[in-house]
Formats: structure tokens, C-alpha cells, sequence
């Protein structure tokens, strides 16, 4: 089948539109008092336009877009290949999953991966959020497998935290290359998220190959 466009996957974790942008969800944990993210702009308020998830179709073959239920009328066509992230999140009002409309042709699936405040799946070896959307670097890696293959291209459309990209290159240096691209219009996000990604990795080990990496503001 030939390619639709330069990418082989979007990886888009879009604004849901449901104000959830760091102003207000840091003061909504139950356990202990929740990290207080930076943002510049209220940029939860609106997911982005049907024309841009038109456009990310049409120069890729496949698409994850996570929170469409939330704005499932801007996705052209139905799938029987949602993903359900569990978070394992106990008693809070979060929700106890986040799903994903993907383009591929399988059954719905499921990926479990606590994600609550300050507990977290893997607790001696701990992700440092930096985005009060982040998601963490094991969703990315399971995905890339269940859906990917190695040496492929992924545009990473709202980047965010980044963490897609982190998860990349940890991908790549264990032999599954991913090549990706990245974008984030937020500058405090991009900056932070930038220096996050050259700080690791400064501390990658000397074997193994990192993927290309372009940033894009």
C-alpha cells in the first residue's frame, strides 16, 4: 500500500478541550497536595478545529488520537480499535481511563499503568512530570510495539511533556527505532520539555543509537 505522506504514524494528544491545562487540576488530588504546573495560556479550553486531524490523516498512515472521545465528531470515520489507557487511579475525580481513537483494524485493547499523583506503576524508578497532561514514557513504548515496527516515522503533534519522545529514544537504544518528529506551540512547555530530552540523553549509555529528533515550535 503506498504511503499517504511522510509519516507512518501520528501520535496526537491533543487539547480535550476540557479545561484540564494545570490551573485547576493540580488542586484536586486526594493523597497529598499535587505539583503545581506552569502554563502560559488556558490551552485546554478547545481541542484544535476537524481540519487538523483532517490534515494529520491525510500525511500519515495511521493515527492514535487520544481524548477523541471527546471531540469524536472531528474524526472522520468510526474504528473498532480503541485503546483504553486504565490508570489505576483510585479515589479521585479523574477519570479511571483515557482512550484513544486509533485507525487500525483490530480489536479494542487495553494498557493498565498506574498514574495517580504522586504513585506511579514503576515507584523505584519514578517519572518527573513536568505537564499537568503528561502521560507516561510506557504508553508510548507499548504502543510502538502492538501497533509500530522498528525504523518507523511518527509525528508527535502535540508534544507536550514530550514523554513520546523520551520513550522513543529509550525504544531506539534497545534496538526498535523510531524515528520521530515533534511539535509544541506552549514556549514554557517546549523549553522544559526540550532540556528534559537533552538532559537524558547526555546520561544515555555509549552503545545504541538514538532516533533523529527534530524540534519544532
Amino acid at each position: 500500500m503506498k504511503a499517504k505522506g511522510p509519516y507512518d504514524l501520528v501520535w496526537g494528544d491533543a487539547p480535550y478541550g476540557i479545561g484540564e491545562d494545570g490551573r485547576n487540576n493540580h488542586t484536586r488530588s486526594k493523597l497529598a497536595k499535587a505539583k503545581d504546573y506552569q502554563a502560559t495560556s488556558r490551552y485546554d479550553n478547545e481541542s484544535p478545529p476537524k481540519a487538523v486531524f483532517d490534515h494529520l490523516i491525510s500525511i500519515s498512515d495511521n493515527q492514535i488520537f487520544w481524548g477523541a472521545n471527546h471531540f469524536i465528531s472531528k474524526i472522520p470515520y468510526n474504528s473498532s480499535c480503541w485503546i483504553a489507557w486504565d490508570k489505576n487511579n483510585g479515589d479521585n475525580d479523574f477519570d479511571d481511563v483515557e482512550l484513544a481513537w486509533t485507525s487500525f483494524k483490530t480489536a479494542a485493547r487495553k494498557f493498565k499503568w498506574t498514574w495517580n499523583g504522586m504513585l506511579q506503576e514503576n515507584m523505584k524508578s519514578k517519572q518527573y512530570r513536568i505537564h499537568p497532561n503528561e502521560k507516561p514514557f510506557q504508553l508510548f513504548a507499548w504502543a510502538m510495539k502492538e501497533y509500530g515496527t522498528s525504523g518507523m516515522t511518527v509525528l508527535d503533534a502535540f508534544s507536550g511533556s514530550m514523554s513520546a519522545v523520551i520513550s522513543a529514544i529509550n525504544l531506539s537504544v534497545e534496538g526498535f527505532d523510531v524515528n520521530i518528529n515533534a511539535y509544541e506551540k506552549d514556549p514554557i512547555h517546549y523549553a522544559s520539555a526540550k532540556n528534559r530530552i537533552q538532559n537524558h540523553v547526555q546520561q544515555l549509555p555509549l552503545f545504541g543509537a538514538p532516533p533523529i529528533i527534530n524540534f519544532y515550535e
